[in-house]
């Protein structure tokens, strides 16, 4: 089953301690890359988060974001740095009688400034609350690759309607080939005899020619990857694993056969058959990049 790299999932508990909300999303990338934004008190479980996050998605660029509130209660009340109160005041009273201003500073004024009223909150208890916020990030785990999954549900679709477009245009161009080869040769023999007017056709020095024509414009080899190529495609859509990187590779392979017919074949049709393959398989490309 398919997997798309974009997704998004949230989940949110309530412990004794607060409230805590996690939520994942993502949006393609070349490799796994984790980025986790959370609070400072929970900086030591950061490894583990993302841990647990790399053992089940393997690409994308993945951002985290915990969150957690501690009911009014359990804030402790604000301190006074008294320190940093005077030291303010002591500012104030020298630019004061700079400037021959003679009244008192108001504690309104200095309470006012940075760093003199210091908030404080309670420190939650870390070992209470962190099986619930791992087990809350499983939650937004699941809910985040289940999207990922109704997605790439989705992308398989897609893909595997363009994959049999392509072998159905394939199998045409197998069919039309030999065909092409005969009226290449038949081309030259009209051409060779109209220019030769009188003169007898060497039988044996055009069958080397025409035997030339047919090897120039021989695709079978071509034809037997592109086939291979195509049992390969079908086999990594139906694995319950990452395939993204592996189908990306797989198609390049395809569109190398595919321009290798398009210089071999000296025929309208089959490179018409060609322009509509690559345009084909480049909205292939296109999906593949969403995939895990």
């Amino acid at each position: 089953m398919l997997k798309s790299m974009t997704g998004y999932g949230k989940s949110e508990s309530v412990t004794d301690s607060g409230k805590l909300s996690v939520e994942i999303r993502s949006v393609n990338h070349r490799y796994g890359e984790i980025s986790v934004k959370l609070p400072r008190q929970f900086m030591s479980l950061e490894g583990e988060i993302k841990k647990r996050v790399s053992n089940r998605f393997k690409r994308g660029k993945i951002d985290i974001f915990i969150n957690f509130e501690q009911p009014s209660g359990l804030a402790a009340p604000p301190q006074v740095n008294f320190a940093m109160a005077k030291a303010y005041h002591e500012a104030f009273l020298a630019l004061n009688h700079h400037l021959g201003i003679y009244e008192p500073v108001p504690a309104s004024i200095i309470i006012a400034q940075k760093d003199v009223l210091v908030s404080q909150e309670l420190a939650p208890d870390m070992d209470g609350i962190s099986a619930a916020l791992f087990s809350t990030l499983s939650d937004a785990m699941d809910s985040f690759g289940e999207m990922r999954c109704l997605e790439g549900e989705a992308l398989h679709a897609e893909i595997a309607g363009r994959i049999s477009i392509i072998y159905e245009a394939v199998e045409t161009v197998a069919v039309r080939s030999p065909v092409a080869v005969a009226a290449n040769v038949e081309r030259l023999k009209e051409r060779i005899v109209k220019l030769l007017a009188d003169v007898q056709l060497d039988e044996m020095r055009f069958a080397q020619e025409a035997a030339l024509i047919a090897d120039r414009m021989e695709i079978t080899e071509e034809l037997v990857r592109l086939r291979s190529h195509f049992k390969q495609f079908d086999s990594l859509l139906s694995l319950d694993e990452p395939v993204g990187r592996k189908l990306d590779f797989l198609l390049q392979e395809m569109n190398r056969e595919v321009n290798t017919i398009g210089s071999k074949a000296n025929d309208a049709e089959i490179a018409a058959m060609v322009v509509e393959l690559k345009s084909e398989m480049e909205k292939i490309r296109e999906q593949i990049q969403n995939v895990e």
